[in-house]
């Protein structure tokens, strides 16, 4: 990629700078994304789309009357936070409800769903949907496993003209999941993407190739076919397309060609002159087709098309009138950029959220008598245990600043190579975060359960939700935990920890994630336990069993997450999930767990 970057590290907050200067007039920020700079009418629901950067237009360029009413806007190629997400869902909300609209990937889906259930409980009505239109990551009877790709460009814009119709809600969210029901992609890269401060690209597609099936975050396509012209391409790409045809299926249909990021338009011309006359021979007809750039995945030179199978609503939705900075389709009417009759920040239960989280608070008697019995509370007295929260989460930080590259490198084979630069980013700001906590006098409690909230509110995708939730869940059984011994109190927390990132995201022992590692580290911590050993040697055992279990990955083929459509290409390589939770309780063995001396 262009090295038009002051620092790698802030490319998002300064491109979104950048593009809400340019479109002030349509746009605004909020905390963790933009909305409309003048709102729609109270009445009518609100479209927010959402997923990382590096998709432009998607997600923010697409803002406008006639199609999304706001966007959250995560890192490179990472899920946004769920505190984002309430953020720009609360903001762009009025009175009828939002609607959240992402791709089919394992963190937007965690916190877009934890995001609906808080604007529920705000009492603003809400909803979550997925886009699941590429056909080369799942059969077509596992469809609800396929990733969303330039599909979101349809289901985004059917679902922002049924909400500008003035449809119910009900009706709306039915629109957008028929618009997906009806809508299949198909992929390919002439070469793959860098991310914004790396010196080599994600993937490489072999000489005199093309790579087929692929996705939007950096990853290679699921197989090769040898390189072929323009006409043979269309023919490639049709033909797959057709063979997914839903069985009811009209003649009519709207069309995507969309460019990658480094494809010319006019190569995407020549494309399309070759797609159009399958279409015909095939009885089909294009209804205003879009060719150009929609949902790009920074600068990988390839394209993709897509097919939307139209029935009257779907056509109209289609073809309705729609203006954003990026995208622009007929004459937006004046109703649709009509003022609300209030704004929807003043609404009650729709206060923005900070970027971290509440308040810090300390752990309070009636938080343990939860558990019964005699506790032991950690609270904002206990500044020894703050002291080494702080001092545990910045030895975190530090060794994953040296894994940094490793982990995107582990990534990368399969993934979107972010793992590394997330984590980074979700390990400092938890450091951050207590020792805000422990200067302000909390004790151990506050500082993680600042730390959690902090490590998912600024690292995002999956890793960030599930290192936040282990946390927070960590730091609740520390709360209230029957008065024992080190050993097994620290090895109920980890536990508790363990068992919300397995409830959170859903991933069980072998299928290649953190959990590999992170389950065998809390049984040997509990063996240990219960065999009465010291905290120290506990943690040594269970770090060992934590160590081997993420190097044993490299033989499994991942069945959760963003890897799985490439599981092949993963065998041989560890999990990055598995290695970096071995890396992290290494380094919080170095801190927090005390020596034993031994007996004189």
């Amino acid at each position: 990629m262009s090295p038009l970057a002051d620092d790698p590290a802030r490319f998002v907050d300064d491109a979104l700078d950048g593009f809400v200067d340019l479109y002030a007039d349509q746009v605004r920020r909020v905390p963790g994304g933009v909305v409309r700079a003048v709102p729609a009418p109270a009445s009518q629901v609100a479209v927010v789309v959402g997923g990382g950067s590096g998709h432009y237009p998607a997600f923010c360029g697409l803002v406008g009357p006639g199609y999304a009413h706001g966007a959250v806007v995560g890192n490179v190629f990472t899920s946004p936070s769920t505190a984002d997400a309430v953020s720009v869902g609360a903001a762009a909300a009025g009175d009828a409800g939002v609607l959240l609209l992402t791709g089919n990937y394992a963190g937007d889906v965690m916190n877009f769903t934890l995001a609906r259930d808080e604007l529920r409980e705000r009492g603003i009505p809400a909803e979550f949907l997925v886009v699941t239109d590429d056909v080369a990551s799942a059969p077509a009877d596992e469809a609800h496993r396929r990733r969303g790709i330039a599909g979101d460009h349809v289901v985004f814009k059917v679902a922002g003209a049924a909400a500008a119709e003035g449809l119910s809600f009900d009706d709306v969210v039915a629109a957008a999941r028929h618009a997906n029901d009806r809508t299949r992609t198909l992929g390919v890269a002439f070469d793959g993407c860098t991310l914004p401060g790396a010196d080599a690209p994600l993937f490489t597609v072999p000489e005199g190739t093309v790579g087929l099936g692929v996705g939007i975050h950096g990853e290679p396509g699921i197989g090769e076919v040898p390189a072929c012209t323009a006409s043979e391409l269309a023919t490639l790409l049709v033909e797959r397309l057709l063979a997914e045809r839903p069985a009811d299926a009209g003649p009519r249909v709207g069309v995507v060609l969309n460019g990658l990021g480094r494809t010319k338009y006019e190569e995407l011309f020549v494309l399309w002159r070759a797609v159009r006359p399958l279409l015909d021979d095939a009885g089909l007809q294009a209804v205003q087709p879009d060719v150009g750039e929609l949902v790009t995945s920074l600068d990988m030179s390839g394209c993709s098309l897509t097919l939307v199978w139209l029935d009257d609503d779907l056509e109209r939705w289609w073809c309705a009138p729609a203006h954003t900075p990026a995208y622009r389709r007929g004459q937006v009417g004046a109703v649709a950029d009509a003022p609300r009759s209030q704004d929807a920040g003043t609404r009650t239960g729709a206060s923005t959220p900070g970027a971290a989280g509440s308040e810090v608070s300390g752990s309070t008697s009636s938080d343990a008598s939860a558990a019964g019995g005699a506790v032991r509370v950690v609270d904002a007295t206990d500044t020894s245990e703050a002291a080494g929260v702080v001092a545990a989460l910045g030895a975190v930080r530090t060794v994953l600043t040296d894994l940094e590259t490793e982990l995107g490198r582990l990534d990368a084979v399969a993934g979107d190579g972010d793992h590394g630069r997330g984590m980074l980013r979700g390990a400092g700001a938890a450091a951050d975060a207590a020792a805000a906590a422990a200067n302000a006098g909390h004790g151990a409690v506050a500082c993680l359960r600042e730390a959690g909230r902090a490590w998912a509110a600024r690292a995002g995708g999956t890793s960030g939700v599930l290192w936040g939730a282990g946390i927070g869940a960590v730091a609740h059984a520390l709360a209230a935990r029957p008065v024992a011994d080190p050993s097994t109190r620290t090895a109920a927390a980890v536990r508790a920890g363990v068992a919300a990132v397995v409830a959170l995201g859903g991933a069980q022992p072998g299928d290649k994630t953190m959990v590999d590692a992170a389950e065998p580290f809390a049984a040997a911590l509990e063996q240990a336990a219960a065999a009465g050993e010291p905290l120290a040697a506990a943690w040594d055992a269970a770090l060992e069993a934590a160590r081997t279990a993420a190097q044993d990955t490299a033989s499994l083929r991942p069945r959760l997450g963003r890897a799985r459509p490439l599981a092949e290409r993963s065998v041989g390589t560890p999990d990055p999930g598995a290695v970096s939770f071995a890396a992290i309780v290494a380094a919080v063995r170095s801190t927090v767990v005390p020596e034993e001396k031994e007996t004189p």
